[in-house]
């Protein structure tokens, strides 16, 4: 009888921590999701990623300084999963060619420049892990814009450009952007 009241004890209780978790980290994330997407000239690209928001804190920095994104370390360009870009056709991305599909998109921050990288790996749930490098598909170079003001919380959007369309990625003082143009 004691065993019966303690199993069913011990399963109420894991009932009571899953749901704690589902509500606070799953049902209600603190980075929300977001999508960014674009349609011009037969042209589709489509990106998922969550934002982050600043909180008063050292985004982009030397890890010595206590930044939330290291000079020189993985970032998943947002929090949660990792982010992942679709184009519908043949692209060039940051001007090297790129299939159509689905790709895991993460960049290496860099006080001069972002390193933006397209993967293959995809359908990653928890995008802090490192990616599989053997699995890079194209690495380019983004030049860091310093900006007048602050952006509270990570933003991707894609705007119309004279050949395609770019691809600017913002939050607190930093700009950076990636030309995507239909092949």
């Amino acid at each position: 009888m004691k065993r019966n009241i303690l199993i069913g004890t011990g399963i109420i209780l894991l009932i009571f921590i899953i749901w704690v978790v589902y509500g606070l980290f799953i049902a209600t994330p603190v980075s929300p999701p977001a999508m960014a997407s674009y349609s011009e000239g037969g042209l589709e690209i489509s990106i998922d990623y969550s934002q982050p928001s600043k909180k008063d804190r050292l985004i982009f920095g030397e890890e010595s300084a206590g930044a939330l994104q290291p000079y020189g370390q993985y970032w998943r360009l947002g929090a949660n999963a990792a982010t992942e870009i679709t184009f519908n056709q043949d692209v060039t991305f940051g001007g090297k060619p790129v299939e159509a599909g689905t790709y895991r998109m993460y960049a290496v921050p860099g006080a001069d420049a972002f390193e933006v990288i397209l993967n293959s790996e995809t359908g990653v749930f928890f995008g802090a892990t490192e990616p599989d490098y053997e699995r890079d598909v194209v690495k380019v170079q983004a030049p860091v814009q310093k900006t007048n003001t602050v952006v509270e919380t990570f933003t991707i959007d894609i705007h119309s450009s004279d050949n395609g369309a770019t691809i600017a990625f913002s939050w607190d003082d930093i700009l950076f952007t990636v030309p995507v143009a239909g092949q």
